[in-house]
């Protein structure tokens, strides 16, 4: 049975495009992304900029566009077994030119979106970079490496808030 992904978050004020492979199960049931409460995605951007993570729906798509990050998977629809990566088959591919536009940096939630990305659109994955996988299924998670990633993108904006909330 063929299944839909989500349409992507962003905005013209999208300054980063982070990219999954496919919604897990837990968040088709919840109709958005990383809604598996043990996904260490929303926890590890939301603590990046300092802030809790959002509860619902409508306020985790306000913190991206608020915060400038754009949300998609990789992959637009496919057959899958459960969550894991390695029973997608059939995938059709998002367009992901239509949301990383210019020059934005992608970040890759994992091998998989990483591979995907560079198999279908090499021309975008010289600007990509490969990150540990938020899923729990990850033994080798490093927060450090999502820390330092979205540094580089957001250092300007990031040391001006830590300055002002200072001041």
């Amino acid at each position: 049975m063929r299944i839909e992904g989500f349409e992507p978050v962003f905005d013209g004020n999208s300054r980063v495009l982070i990219l999954g492979s496919f919604p897990s199960v837990k968040s088709r049931a919840e109709g958005f992304y990383y809604g598996n409460p043990q996904n260490r995605f929303w926890r590890t951007v939301c603590t990046f900029f300092g802030e809790e993570p959002p509860m619902t729906v409508e306020k985790k798509r306000e913190f991206l566009l608020r915060r400038g990050v754009a949300l998609w998977d990789v992959v637009q629809s496919c057959e899958i077994v459960g969550s894991a990566d390695v029973s997608i088959s059939a995938p059709a591919v998002a367009d992901i030119p239509r949301v990383a536009r210019g020059d934005m940096p992608i970040l890759c939630n994992g091998a998989t979106a990483f591979r995907l990305l560079a198999e279908n659109f090499p021309e975008l994955a010289p600007r990509a970079r490969k990150l540990p996988s938020t899923s729990p299924a990850n033994p080798r998670f490093s927060g450090e490496a999502w820390r330092v990633a979205l540094a580089g993108i957001f250092a300007v904006g990031a040391r001006t808030r830590e300055f002002s909330q200072k001041g």
